[in-house]
């Protein structure tokens, strides 16, 4: 059995995840497909991955290869989490996993429609026509915010109370609910947001001005097989707690998607992991690097067993719902935390002794963050300790 320790784990994460400085790129697009997807919760989070990872790319590159070359879109998909995906990947994300989402979100938006006792009939067709009505209007705009939408389509303002049992539930339109359904069926996208780059109010577009094609339908055994090799490759070798974990699957899918590909068990620290049977080859350790990832970045979005790269830091740098703050990183493990206050500044707590060569390091990417942000500021959509506390 091949044995893998955290060095080499470390060096994997540093190549492959393109943090270290050889393997940075400035196209955007490659970006994130070597990291399969990117976490979007946070719009920042998305603009700031790519830039920690590239060369000389800025903001308006992101918005470029979001906006205008289409070659990334924003989505639902696993753990019914916002990511920015390449647009070949849709198809694969689409079957493993957002198609059960659609489902799921469908029939929780009908009970709770039903419940407020506001159509007559039968729910589920009555939410069908208006997703239909919504699509067409939509395809008739081009583009369109939801309040646009809701003056289109007068049934997309019926209010239902979610929870009427409940003292802080208040009445809601559905406009959101029938928007994020034609999201997750892949009928509509999320486009340009009016403001800023962290800026999450979106505007949609029907997903026929993005993919005029489509999007291809392949069946779901093949996609989740698809999704965990690719996941593989950028975050293996890794126990299959973590495939189920970063999937949101049941346990039972996992092995199923695994059944279909050539894997090997691989020693890691003393327990049993997975990896993809022709990446077994040795990856040499990159040059020393640092990096300022931000709050929600992939890499440490990617597993759920995180001691061999966050060590002591969790209580600082996670907040109650297991959501990271920014991180700073040196040699493949996080060593500190960070934060953007309201002059601009970027500031900085290393946790743990570094050495001066990486403080050096450290500090050279926090004045290319800075630079990075220019006029823009953003504040983290979960607030960690530390984050906090640099903030004040």
């Amino acid at each position: 059995m091949r044995s893998i320790d955290v060095a080499e784990r470390r060096a994997r994460l540093g190549v492959r995840h393109r943090l270290a400085a050889a393997g940075r790129t400035d196209d955007v697009a490659e970006i994130v497909r070597s990291l399969v997807v990117l976490h979007a919760t946070d719009p920042a989070t998305v603009f700031l991955s790519v830039g920690a990872r590239s060369h000389t790319v800025d903001p308006t590159h992101v918005e470029k290869a979001l906006y205008d070359d289409r070659a990334l879109l924003r989505l639902l998909a696993m753990r019914r989490t916002m990511f920015v995906a390449p647009v070949e990947l849709l198809p694969v994300l689409q079957a493993s996993c957002a198609n059960a989402l659609a489902d799921k979100q469908r029939r929780t938006y009908s009970k709770f429609i039903e419940k407020a006792g506001v159509v007559d009939g039968d729910v589920r067709a009555w939410l069908a026509d208006v997703e239909d009505e919504t699509h067409q209007a939509l395809l008739a705009r081009g583009a369109a915010t939801g309040a646009q939408l809701s003056k289109d389509v007068p049934r997309l303002r019926t209010q239902v109370d979610p929870a009427p049992d409940k003292a802080y539930s208040r009445p809601t339109s559905i406009t959101t609910w029938v928007l994020v359904i034609l999201g997750v069926e892949g009928r509509i996208v999320r486009g340009r947001p009016n403001g800023s780059w962290a800026s999450s109010q979106y505007t949609w577009s029907p997903m026929e001005s993005w993919l005029p094609q489509g999007v291809a339908i392949i069946p779901a055994d093949e996609a989740r097989a698809e999704l965990v090799r690719q996941w593989l490759y950028t975050f293996g070798p890794a126990p299959i707690t973590d495939i189920k974990w970063w999937t949101g699957w049941t346990l039972g899918e996992v092995r199923k998607a695994l059944a279909q590909l050539d894997v090997v068990e691989v020693d890691l620290d003393g327990g049993t992991s997975l990896l993809l049977a022709d990446d077994q080859e040795p990856v040499v350790a990159p040059e020393p690097w640092a990096a300022l990832l931000p709050a929600l970045d992939p890499t440490p979005m990617g597993w759920q067993s995180r001691d061999w790269y966050l060590g002591p830091h969790a209580p600082t740098l996670f907040d109650r719902n297991g959501n990271v703050g920014p991180t700073i990183w040196w040699n493949g493990r996080i060593v500190g935390g960070w934060a953007q206050r309201k002059d601009g500044e970027i500031a900085y707590r290393i946790l743990e002794d570094v050495g001066s060569d990486a403080e050096t390091h450290i500090a050279a990417e926090a004045t290319r963050t800075a630079e990075w942000f220019g006029e823009v500021r953003a504040i983290p959509r979960f607030r960690t300790p530390l984050e906090r506390e640099l903030t004040t």
